[in-house]
């Protein structure tokens, strides 16, 4: 199993993300999205997301990394989140994962996985 069963049922609970691509000249970008947990991989999707400059970046092979967090508390101030890095590949012509999307999604496996503040210490592991 790539995400632990607690990582699975705290990122079911989220709806938005912030996903960081590179640019072919290096520039980062980072921005947020809308995303899916699907047999292990990561599910991009949004409007219009084939015109993106995110959706490009990954065509040309940009490495990514998508953040999910939130506050479970501000008093006591208490965080929790999960880090994905990986490859992505940018697909077209795809059924959206919900009807208003556009047919274009950026598929993320993971290569490593950091989470904190969802089930006992910071973890950090290689998949």
């Amino acid at each position: 199993m790539v995400f632990t069963q607690a990582e699975l049922e705290y990122l079911g609970t989220q709806r938005l993300g912030r996903l960081a691509t590179v640019s072919a000249d290096g520039v980062v970008q980072n921005n947020p999205v809308g995303f899916f947990v699907d047999a292990g991989t990561i599910v991009i999707g949004g409007h219009a997301l084939g015109a993106s400059k995110k959706f490009r970046n990954v065509q040309r092979g940009s490495t990514v990394a998508l953040v999910v967090d939130d506050l479970a508390s501000v008093d006591p101030w208490v965080v929790r989140g999960i880090e994905v890095r990986g490859t992505a590949v940018a697909l077209s012509d795809v059924e959206p994962p919900v009807p208003y999307f556009s047919r274009e999604v950026i598929r993320i496996t993971p290569t490593r996985i950091i989470s904190w503040g969802i089930d006992g210490p910071r973890s950090s592991r290689v998949v």
